[in-house]
């Protein structure tokens, strides 16, 4: 099948050259010189030429963006086809990843591997850039590790979003959509010089559409959008030496987000069976909704689930969670920053200063089932992250010996402040549904889950009289049973109020110079030292008073031949650390780490229009802590007094580099390709096994574990401190073309194909301990959300229809994704199949000089796929699935108005 759609996207690539379009590739975007069609991007700390960066670059401007109708970075994946942008359970959770790489962001104690900026300024995660942008100058998406400029380190890439910026000439525009969801959308704002030094600018957004999903249980919309945005701006030039550039804004959403759906046999048709683990127990089978294959499925229907949410398809975007539970939230996003540029002769001075604070709530009905298993109240502790950041860069840069070499030294420093709050508590039917999962491994026709402890009278005196009436364990017969009743208490019980604060100091030493060799060959080197300290505490708050009762109970047990059955027992009693043993607990711990990163490039201009260049760079991205208690121990067995705090942490991330790569460029053709390989040590994963997150570094063993990392043993697989190697490789090629026959006429292609994959023998963690058994699945497979083919392909045609300058507008773009597995533990159930994504913009624009009509779609065949599918909680040991589903078709009519 993967062959087959191979042989698809290469067919698609070489339609799309001769015929179909694409949009938004490198040269199409940027500041653009009328005259010479130059492309200016800042990717090198400098102003350069696009087509004389070499490095793996796609720029898009502003006019393509507003094609494209992408107004957040989530929508750039339409026109990047390295870039693949997700979210899941939380907006603030989104994700980037380029080239396969990305970092799961459920857990704010990692950072992204793909580094986000806007204006220059470092936005803590990728999440916190999922809301309006307004209007856009330019973005560029930089491809590889950036571990020499660009502010903050990041292992993977960089998206670097540069908004418009005041100018000295006063205008104004306005615009207004309505599409189909009651979407409405109000954007304006007006740019005045106040005097002959200083032009100001001020911008606003409003966003307003109904959800996606429909709540039947509670009736109202989820997945909706409510949100605005104001930014501020003064450029203040007193000279033709100095400019200053201040940027104020401030952003609010207040939305229900994320609900999920039980996944069916529409979705995953590739689900390959995994060795070691049971068929894939979908909610239903053959149409039978009460059907035992899946044992979870009975008891949850008589706990009360609607059956409709079990067995209506994947797609189906009715919901039927809990009633009275809440999806709400609310974010809040500001802050300021001044951008200074000070030609001192031969030398430019850059400083840019930036302080930002967000803050992010949500509700949810955590286990997205109609029975109360796992819920957040909404409220300003409900998985709230909360960040205050102060960067700091300061660059000069200036030339020697005659412009034969262009030198750049700089510094920069970041100081964020890091809160996250959580009351993630069980629901109050949670002690009624948790026995029967025990029950089910001792005798699933003992079932009866409107029983204490899911055993009706008959059952118990079954399991009593059992063994000739010494009961069916033995003397410990009476310990269960009071494990089982004590279980059945964990009703609304839970975390009372989690804190976790993080405190990061950053600082960084960097070079990066160009030495032009000869006329046509350049060497590029640059290095950067980097200092991380980072500095946590944590506060816990639990009224789970029945996972110590039952831990103390049962403890006895986990030496003998009943240690699986107590286990199971106290696992669920205090899933995920939930234990009142934790109440007032305080725990602090603090990490220091220093890095060397780089870059060495040498570039060659046989001609002025080609480029060829070979380059290695050393990337890296920061450890920290995992912010989840559920990492005190694993399993959950643990003294107050002794809970390890390092248990926590995890190390920094780093990756070599290798690339090749051509850049062909004239006004009426571009063609750029390049060839890369990129080796991740200590590769951090994030990933959800159905009860808690788990953090775990991965590389692989130089030595064969003879299959020890894929059996479901903890403790096999251990792998010796020096043979330790890498354990996640992309390597692959990549493409973009632009072809511009006639100035009013345009096509372009982007094709990457990216092997993004884990290694066999792998091994957790730097010390070679063993794999963790829920990841058992990743040796020698491809990652997550990493598609080997992915093509995109748009055209635009603006022709003049007056003699007026009217023009019509016709636009179209498209991305083809191969198939891929949604879920970082790469369990079979969560395989997406290949598919394809058609946007469309039809209009009449410049109409007296003044005014635009577009009418839009956004993906026009209505295409069902998904984000991420993920273990649904509590479930999932019968392997029962629920997925986040990406955006169904939406469409609309633009009106725009400028003078």
């Amino acid at each position: 099948m993967k062959a087959n759609l191979t042989l698809r996207a290469l067919a698609l690539a070489g339609v799309a050259t001769a015929f179909l379009p694409h949009y938004a590739l490198a040269q199409d975007a940027g500041t653009t010189d009328d005259d010479s069609n130059i492309i200016v991007v800042t990717a090198q700390g400098r102003e350069q030429s696009l087509a004389d960066v070499p490095v793996a670059i796609s720029a898009v401007s502003g006019e393509m963006l507003a094609k494209s109708g992408t107004t957040d970075i989530r929508e750039l994946n339409q026109v990047a086809p390295s870039l693949l942008v997700s979210s899941t359970g939380n907006e603030a959770n989104g994700s980037a990843r380029i080239r396969g790489i990305g970092t799961v962001g459920d857990n704010p104690g990692l950072e992204s591997s793909v580094a986000v900026f806007v204006d220059g300024v470092y936005r803590s995660r990728s999440g916190n850039a999922l809301s309006e942008l307004g209007p856009i100058d330019r973005i560029e998406i930089l491809r590889g590790p950036q571990g020499t400029l660009g502010g903050r380190n990041s292992s993977a890439g960089m998206i670097s979003v540069y908004t418009a910026p005041p100018e000295f000439e006063l205008s104004g525009y306005g615009a207004f959509t309505y599409g189909n969801f009651d979407a409405m959308r109000i954007e304006g704002g007006i740019n005045a010089p106040l005097s002959d030094t200083i032009a100001a600018r001020v911008d606003g957004v409003y966003f307003k559409r109904d959800g996606f999903y429909n709540d039947v249980t509670n009736g109202t919309r989820i997945n909706d959008r409510d949100r605005y945005l104001v930014r501020a701006q003064m450029l203040f030039e007193p000279s033709d030496s100095v400019s200053f550039r201040l940027v104020g804004d401030y952003s609010k959403k207040d939305e229900a987000c994320c609900a999920a759906t039980f996944v069916q046999p529409d979705f995953a048709p590739l689900a390959r069976v995994s060795p070691g683990l049971d068929s894939f127990a979908r909610p239903t089978t053959g149409g039978a909704l009460t059907s035992t294959s899946n044992p979870i499925v009975p008891i949850l229907l008589a706990l009360g689930q609607n059956p409709l949410g079990l067995s209506q398809s994947t797609f189906n975007r009715n919901i039927y969670p809990t009633a009275g539970r809440s999806y709400q939230g609310e974010t809040e996003d500001y802050g300021i920053s001044g951008e200074l540029n000070w030609e001192l002769g031969a030398v430019t001075l850059t400083s840019i200063t930036g302080y930002r604070e967000y803050s992010n709530f949500q509700g949810s009905d955590a286990d997205y089932t109609t029975v109360d298993l796992l819920y957040r109240t909404p409220g300003p502790n409900a998985g709230a992250r909360e960040f205050k950041t102060f960067t700091q860069e300061i660059r000069l840069q200036g030339s020697l010996f005659d412009d034969r070499v262009d030198w750049l030294v700089g510094g920069f420093y970041a100081n964020e402040k890091l809160q996250t709050r959580d009351n993630l508590r069980f629901g109050t039917q949670y002690g009624a549904f948790a026995p029967c999962r025990i029950v089910l491994a001792i005798n699933p026709a003992l079932v009866s889950p409107g029983s204490t402890g899911c055993l009706s009278a008959g059952g118990r005196g079954a399991l009593q009289a059992a063994n000739g009436g010494a009961g069916a364990f033995g003397a410990a017969t009476p310990l269960i049973f009071a494990g089982l009743d004590t279980l059945a208490q964990v009703r609304d019980r839970g975390g009372t109020g989690d804190v976790y604060n993080q405190k990061s100091e950053n600082f960084a030493l960097f070079t990066h110079n160009i030495f032009r060799i000869t006329d046509t060959l350049d060497l590029t080197l640059g290095l950067r030292y980097t200092n991380e300290t980072k500095k946590f505490d944590a506060t816990f708050g639990n009224d789970n008073t029945f996972c110590p009762t039952n831990r103390a109970r049962l403890s006895p047990l986990l030496s003998g031949p009943l240690a699986g059955l107590a286990g199971g027992l106290i696992a669920l009693s205090c899933q995920g650390n939930s234990s009142a043993e934790l109440d007032g607990l305080s725990l602090s711990d603090k990490r220091d780490e220093d890095e060397f990163t780089g870059t060495a490039i040498l570039s060659w201009k046989p001609t002025p229009d080609l480029m060829t260049y070979a380059s290695y760079s050393r990337g890296y991205k920061a450890g920290g802590f995992n912010l989840d208690r559920s990492a005190l121990a694993n399993p959950v067995f643990f003294n107050r007094n002794t809970v390890n705090v390092s248990n926590l942490q995890f190390e920094e991330e780093t990756v070599k580099a290798f690339e090749i790569g051509a850049k062909y460029s004239t006004r009426e053709f571009g063609l750029s390709v390049a060839a890369f390989r990129q080796e991740f040590s200590n590769f951090q994963l994030n990933t959800f096994n159905g009860s808690v997150f788990l953090v775990q570094n991965v590389n692989s063993c130089g030595t064969a574990l003879n299959g020890a990392d894929r059996d479901a043993s903890a403790a096999t697989g251990a792998c010796s401190p020096d043979q330790i190697q890498p354990g996640v490789i992309a390597q692959g090629f990549e493409m973009e073309a632009t072809i511009n026959p006639i100035p009013d006429l345009g096509f372009t292609l982007g094709l990457t194909y990216a092997d993004t994959k884990f290694e066999n023998d792998l091994i957790g963690r730097d010390t070679g301990a063993p794999l963790d058994p829920a990841l058992r699945l990743l040796p020698g497979d491809n990652m997550s959300n990493a598609p080997e083919i992915t093509a995109t392909a748009s055209a635009s045609w603006t022709p003049e229809i007056s003699a007026s300058g009217m023009r019509g507008l016709v636009f179209v773009n498209a991305r083809m994704t191969g198939d891929y597995n949604t879920g970082s533990d790469l369990l079979y159930g969560k395989e997406q199949d290949g598919f394809v994504v058609v946007n469309g913009r039809i209009g009449v624009t410049n109409i007296a000089d003044r005014f635009a009509i577009e009418g839009w779609v956004q993906n026009l065949f209505d295409k069902q796929y998904t984000q991420v599918a993920f273990n649904t909680p509590f479930v999932a040991p019968q392997q029962t699935y629920s997925a986040f589903l990406a955006e169904p078709r939406t469409y609309g009519i633009t009106l725009r108005g400028s003078f």
